[in-house]
């Protein structure tokens, strides 16, 4: 599982970087590469989305570790 872990927060690290160039700069890169809403852009997304979410379980996992 520990792959999986490591793709999830690659991808979300990718979203909070397109977040970060939409904040200061205006420009949403998946938008740019994909095309606004496209359905390719908006499984691209989902797929981050859902990666954000399946990383709250690392609060549970890291707390657990002590």
């Amino acid at each position: 599982m520990k792959w999986f872990d490591n793709t999830a927060l690659t991808l979300v690290i990718i979203g909070a970087v397109n977040w970060l160039l939409v904040g200061i700069f205006r420009l949403d890169l998946v938008a740019v590469i994909f095309g606004n809403l496209s359905w390719l852009s908006r499984i691209i997304y989902t797929i981050i989305g859902l990666c954000g979410l399946y990383l709250i379980s690392l609060y549970g996992r890291i707390g657990g570790s002590d």
